[in-house]
């Protein structure tokens, strides 16, 4: 036992309250159910927060679930119960209360200490708190959290709440846990339990402070702002109490009436400066701060700080944001205006990134957004079968300055509307809108993923025989409560949702739409068959990065159809998917690096392909949000960032769509048409030079066009017919370049075309962050990848998917810690072009 806190714990000489983190000393034992028989009676060290995973497999007694199909083994774990227990040491302080409280606690539990029962919980989304000072006793003290099998409760629940239509294996929606970790077809079927955040004893006397939340606008007109902070206090007494609260200088300050536990001050500021999101200003930050005074004390003790009872610092935003949905004569639009300005939405959803969340630390949010600020992301979807993400994900988010959207958490399945799932609902939304409406880059709260969609269109009310199923939370209790808790944050009741349409929730015309009828059934060349008005979700599978395949599988030999990569496979005919995917513009080859090679190129042309046209059509469409930026473990997804961080070529065909300027070449009336999108904040000026070459570099036709692109607009220039018709089309292309931005257009698909196998020469030198290699294309060259993580498996490259004519080059530099050498970077394996798979083809 760790008793290692025990004098904190006593020494209470402040009027703040004292907090102690009880995450020390705590044990776990498998109670009842399928246990393995090595574990039968015994006990293992727990890490708090964590998990019964991971603290099995810290303790050397599971293989890793991330590896092979281990997965599957550890199944009895969902269906078996786990006590919790740890001891601390306690002496007997004079405040007046006590309380455990648990940040989050997964999912369904007893707690006792000294072996009372001081609460029961049955949700993953909230956190809990109890006043213990009555049980609490001098010297050791135990405390129990039992947690029944998840598995096991779901079964039950979902017989007693009665079936309601669901996706995946098990009845995730009778029972309020991340709805993926029962698995999803992207997911790893975990269904853990655990301690999943910090557990810690607080003691106080008077009062202290249980909530802040402060509503920062800005005013109609001028440069002023003003914030309305909203305090909730817990107080065991009528002692008399004060409020003060400072930001930027302006203090005000509000006496409270005997017994009073919440209070709102106005603060008006005369100016101030507004948070904007990526691309279009500063996330302008101030630091608020809320203290509560004992009123016994004279107002210049309260000005420096003395006799605090508790003290709250926020960082905040000001800004205002309106989800612009009012008909057109399009339909109904879907556009995010902040400050009055309308953003295009460059956007990505994010999954949770660690199968167990506990895991994710401020590092790991910092490096995945990172690696969405490379992609030009500038919002990003939290999806609602995750979780309500943490205070540090959505401080990152403020500070990068991009738009968070945030689901309730609630997807791909029906709810029932009765206890006791309503008052969980309840509870769970308020808790989670009150501390994360706060931050200022979030813009919208959505009521679910696909559920109105799921009802319309998916067969479920013959299924659910006039049950409930989800409609109240989406239409009545979220809206209030956001409207109550977080005005300044738009409300959509779910996604994709058409305001002009509700009989049809998927319909392009109205609001925002999800298209995967291309995945499942087409190909991505028809996302142009669509004129959506906003996209909230689209995908293309591809496998993880080569390195991230290889340290999860050890199949031997590794094929796609391997047993470890069929259960890194979670889509339902998945592979057969990216097949057919795949063969329309390649032939499917029979090397398995060729495979990965083929499968990744071809996930990142889908969504280049894609975003690129629906940015063309703006301002009708005015926003995408790809499925998805992250991973939650090693597996074939749509992901962009692989479920060990490494990026995948898709991430340099979103940082190529979302240029700030682009210039995309698309069909038009049996032609073809550049367009030039200016998403900044300045005109664009300059030469639209479009050639006409065939494979060899000659020029065939070629016209230079004077162009002129407003800030925030677009320009639509026709191709010149004897430019855009070819004289053979197999070996024929147009590239069209603006002030150095370029695009290319090839009249035939990949496995039609001409395209000679690929001659490079190269040339290679370290510098201070690792490599540079200069490639020359001695033939054109299409989509030349370097897959670094072949060769140094940290490595990062700053661009790919590059088209070189001959006598073209580009420079690649490499960041990595290890040693690389010339003859590896180069090998065909690793340096990858579109070619290789076509001349391959050719010489079968």
């Amino acid at each position: 036992m760790n008793s290692s806190s025990a004098t904190g714990l006593a020494a209470v000489g402040a009027t703040r309250p004292v907090v102690r983190r009880l995450d020390f000393g705590w044990t776990l034992a498998a109670v009842r159910g399928p246990i393995p028989t090595e574990l039968v009676g015994i006990s293992v060290p727990a890490s708090v927060p964590g998990t019964v995973h991971t603290d099995l497999l810290a303790a050397g007694l599971i293989p890793d679930p991330y590896l092979d199909a281990n997965e599957g083994l550890l199944r009895w774990i969902g269906q078996t119960d786990w006590r919790y227990s740890t001891s601390f040491k306690w002496s007997p302080v004079d405040t007046d209360t006590v309380e455990i409280a648990f940040g989050g606690l997964d999912t369904i539990t007893e707690i006792r200490l000294n072996g009372t029962l001081i609460g029961s919980t049955r949700n993953m989304h909230r956190s809990y708190r109890f006043d213990v000072a009555p049980l609490l006793i001098d010297g050791d003290n135990e405390l129990c959290v039992d947690f029944s099998a998840p598995v096991t409760y779901a079964d039950r629940a979902s017989l007693e709440l009665e079936y309601r239509p669901h996706t995946n294996r098990h009845p995730y929606n009778a029972i309020r846990k991340m709805a993926c970790s029962f698995g999803w077809d992207w997911g790893i079927d975990t269904a853990t339990s655990g301690i999943w955040r910090p557990v810690t004893i607080e003691s106080f006397s008077v009062a202290r402070i249980k909530s802040v939340r402060p509503v920062a606008t800005v005013g109609d007109t001028g440069a002023g702002g003003m914030v309305v902070v909203h305090v909730e206090l817990a107080r065991p007494g009528d002692a008399d109490l004060a409020l003060v609260a400072t930001i930027d200088g302006h203090t005000v300050e509000l006496a409270l009436e005997p017994g009073q536990t919440d209070a709102t001050l106005i603060i008006d500021l005369p100016s101030v400066k507004r948070w904007w999101p990526r691309g279009y200003g500063e996330p302008n930050l101030y630091e608020l701060s809320v203290t509560l005074h004992d009123n016994a004390g004279n107002n210049e003790e309260r000005s420096i700080g003395e006799h605090s009872l508790d003290k709250v610092i926020k960082r905040i935003g000001f800004r205002h944001v309106e989800l612009q949905m009012t008909p057109d004569d399009a339909g109904t639009p879907f556009t995010i205006r902040v400050n009055d300005r309308p953003i295009y939405v460059k956007g990505a959803n994010w999954i949770p990134d660690d199968a167990f969340p506990h895991r994710v630390d401020r590092a790991r949010y910092a490096a995945r957004l990172e690696q969405a600020e490379f992609a030009g992301i500038n919002l990003i979807r939290v999806w609602g079968g995750g979780i309500y993400e943490s205070e540090d994900f959505y401080d990152e988010c403020d500070e990068r300055g991009f738009l968070t959207w945030q689901d309730f958490l609630l997807a791909c399945a029906a709810y029932a509307e009765e206890e006791p799932l309503f008052s969980e609902f309840e509870a769970e939304a308020r808790e989670a809108v009150a501390r994360i409406g706060t931050h200022p880059s979030l813009v919208v709260f959505n009521g679910n993923n696909e559920n109105i969609w799921g009802y319309t269109e998916w067969g479920w009310p013959l299924r659910l025989e006039g049950k409930t199923w989800g409609s109240r939370y989406y239409y009545e209790l979220f809206p209030a409560i956001v409207a109550e808790l977080a005005p300044h944050v738009g409300y959509t009741p779910g996604s994709p949702f058409s305001p002009g349409n509700p009989e049809s929730p998927n319909d392009p015309d109205h609001g925002t739409m999800h298209i995967w009828d291309l995945w499942n059934q087409k190909d991505y060349s028809h996302y142009r068959d669509y004129a959506p008005r906003f996209v909230s979700e689209f995908g293309w599978q591809g496998p993880p990065s080569w390195a991230t395949l290889t340290e999860s599988i050890s199949d031997n030999p590794l094929t796609p159809e391997s047993p470890g990569m069929l259960a890194h496979q979670k889509a339902t005919e998945g592979n057969a998917k990216l097949t057919d995917g795949l063969v329309r513009h390649f032939p499917l080859p029979n090397d398995m690096e060729d495979w990965h090679w083929a499968m990744s190129l071809n996930q990142a042309v889908a969504i280049r392909t894609a975003i690129e046209y629906f940015r063309s059509l703006a301002p009708h469409c005015m926003g995408s949000i790809v499925w998805q930026l992250n991973d939650s473990w090693p597996v074939t997804s749509w992901a962009a960032v692989d479920g060990y961080g490494r990026a995948k070529p898709l991430l340099h065909a979103l940082r190529r769509a979302h240029a700030d300027r682009l210039v995309t070449l698309q069909p038009s009336d049996g032609g073809v048409q550049a367009i030039m999108i200016n998403d900044t904040d300045r005109d664009w000026s300059g030469t639209l030079a479009i050639t006409r070459y065939d494979f060899s570099g000659s020029v065939l036709a070629a016209e230079q066009i004077p162009i002129h692109v407003l800030a925030r607009a677009s320009w639509r220039q026709d191709i010149p017919g004897h430019i855009a018709v070819p004289g053979d089309e197999t070996s024929e292309m147009i590239r069209a370049d603006l002030d150095g931005h370029s695009a290319d257009w090839f009249f035939a698909d990949y496995r039609e075309s001409s395209l000679p196998e690929h001659r490079l020469r190269s040339e290679f030198m370290r510098n201070a962050a690792g490599y540079l290699l200069t490639v020359y294309a001695e033939t054109l060259v299409r989509d030349l990848t370097l897959l670094v993580d072949k060769v140094a498996p940290d490595a990062r490259v700053d661009q790919a998917l590059v088209t070189l004519l001959p006598g073209e080059s580009a420079t690649f530099a490499i960041e990595t810690d290890g040693t690389v050498l010339e003859n590896a970077i180069t090998a065909p394996e690793v340096l990858r072009s579109a070619n290789q798979l076509i001349a391959r083809m050719d010489r079968g």
